[in-house]
């Protein structure tokens, strides 16, 4: 029986980088929050940053497809942390903003975000931390050269 042809996985970016949220996700669950995700923190901190954008700009500023905000904002409107206006301009836009529940929430995550995200980062000697956040931005912007939105996979 021919064997098949197979990759080392830890020297395969995408293993990698799965492997890499997988701990992201186990951290932020512990440390962060059980009930908000870290996309649903990523929408809260869009909104703090600003005020009274759509749905649409909110998923270019985050990575996330029109779909997923879609469910995300509906999610945090139902919980009150999320309050959604039409744009008296543009009827067809919904304009998007924090409650004071929200404001609060997003206050009370940003402390054990950015300890994890050090804590991370403790994972490499100093030296090499900045230079690990320019390599993932750098791979996470080949995103804006990928085919439009609808054509893409999603997350």
């Amino acid at each position: 029986m021919a064997r098949a042809r197979s990759l080392e996985l830890d020297h395969y970016v995408g293993h990698l980088i799965r492997r890499a949220e997988q701990v992201h996700t186990a951290l932020w669950a512990t440390h962060v929050s059980r009930e908000i995700t870290s996309q649903q923190f990523a929408v809260l901190n869009a909104l703090a940053r600003q005020p009274g954008i759509d749905q649409r700009t909110v998923a270019a500023a985050i990575s996330l497809d029109r779909s997923t905000v879609n469910h995300i904002v509906r999610r945090l409107t139902d919980q009150g942390h999320v309050t959604q206006v039409r744009d008296e301009s543009d009827r067809r836009r919904t304009l998007l903003n924090l409650t004071p529940s929200g404001s609060r929430l997003l206050e009370t995550l940003i402390p054990p975000a950015e300890r994890i995200n050090e804590r991370l980062l403790e994972a490499l000697p100093e030296p090499e931390r900045a230079t690990a956040v320019d390599i993932l931005r750098k791979i996470a912007c080949m995103d804006d050269t990928l085919p439009n939105e609808d054509a893409r996979p999603a997350r």
